[in-house]
């Protein structure tokens, strides 16, 4: 099969993960060990030769992360002078991009097998095809309706729940030729769902439907349930080697980074510790993720958090459904 490039958008600003999001990028967030972003790319079709990361907000922090741990594909971060949104940041980072392309949004997490969804691409050989996901309450996201051949006949961006045409929504992946560029305005911020796609429907754009689990992992609770999710559901090489936590007692699933401690303290389940975090004595800490050199001390309970980096939790203190860091916005 010939080779496929890919564009991931990493360009949004992550405000309701705010303050970890002051420190850290959303898409960096570890989640089960990895960084939310590496688990957006690990669905990607097998074709997948390169990828190119459509940059907006903290680009520095995309290209330190991927030097100092390479993704297993060549990585291209492509930058934002200024906020492009989905279509202008697909337009930007799609130079030289193969026929068809792949996109997906770097803070979804899900189970879908992108495989398989190529194939299908390549026989209906319209402009696009664009996942979906069944949930209860389509509100929040883009619904779509299609016909018997699966071909998108109705697509509306975050319709109220009650008028909403379906419980089918935007899963965040989805396959394009590279004539949909043609019809992105460049040089200022687009909407794919709202301005552009609408517009492409009558040229052949596909509903590729799933089941089994998906999540966008955008708000702390949000963003918990996918590491639970991919706990739950491990691929294959998707997590990094544990380090022990010698003298802990650990529930699993964990992740633990280098050189991480709990020392009589209780880790698990559903935690992930970056690097260098260290849990005092008698500590309990579940269902959350610590980023690198957090600390909770001695006799502290933390449950369904999210800690940035170096955030110190008090001895004795009682956290839950907390997100949480040191830096506020930078100057």
């Amino acid at each position: 099969m010939p080779e496929v490039s890919a564009v991931v958008l990493v360009g949004g600003f992550g405000t309701r993960l705010r303050p970890v999001t002051y420190a850290v990028p959303k898409q960096l967030i570890p989640l089960a060990g990895q960084p939310t972003l590496f688990h957006a790319m690990d669905m990607l079709p097998s074709a997948v030769s390169r990828i190119s990361l459509a940059c907006g907000y903290k680009a520095d922090a995309f290209e330190a992360y991927l030097q100092r741990h390479p993704y297993r594909l060549p990585v291209r971060v492509v930058r934002e002078a200024t906020p492009l949104g989905t279509g202008g940041g697909l337009k930007n980072g799609a130079d030289g991009a193969t026929d068809p392309f792949v996109l997906v949004n770097g803070d979804v997490i899900c189970g879908l097998d992108m495989d398989p969804m190529l194939e299908f691409h390549r026989e209906h050989g319209g402009m696009g095809t664009m996942s979906f996901f069944e949930v209860e309450d389509p509100s929040p996201y883009g619904v779509a309706v299609w016909d018997d051949d699966r071909r998108i006949t109705k697509f509306v961006e975050k319709p109220p729940k009650e008028s909403a045409p379906s419980r089918w929504i935007n899963a965040g992946a989805s396959i394009w030729s590279t004539s949909v560029l043609d019809h992105i305005p460049g040089g200022r911020e687009v909407s794919l769902e709202r301005e552009v796609l609408p517009k492409l429907l009558d040229r052949g754009v596909y509903g590729f439907a799933f089941r089994g689990w998906w999540e966008d992992a955008g708000t702390p609770a949000r963003l918990l349930h996918a590491q639970r999710l991919l706990f739950d559901h491990p691929r294959t090489g998707r997590f990094a080697p544990k380090s022990h936590l010698p003298g802990a007692r650990v529930v699993p699933p964990v992740a633990s980074g280098r050189d991480s401690e709990a020392q009589g303290a209780t880790v698990g389940r559903y935690v992930t510790l970056g690097d260098r975090v260290r849990i005092g004595p008698g500590a309990t800490v579940e269902d959350s993720i610590l980023m690198d050199g957090a600390e909770v001390g001695q006799g502290a309970t933390v449950r369904r958090c999210v800690l940035g980096p170096g955030y110190h939790v008090a001895p004795r203190s009682d956290l839950a459904d907390q997100c949480l860091a040191n830096e506020g916005p930078s100057a």
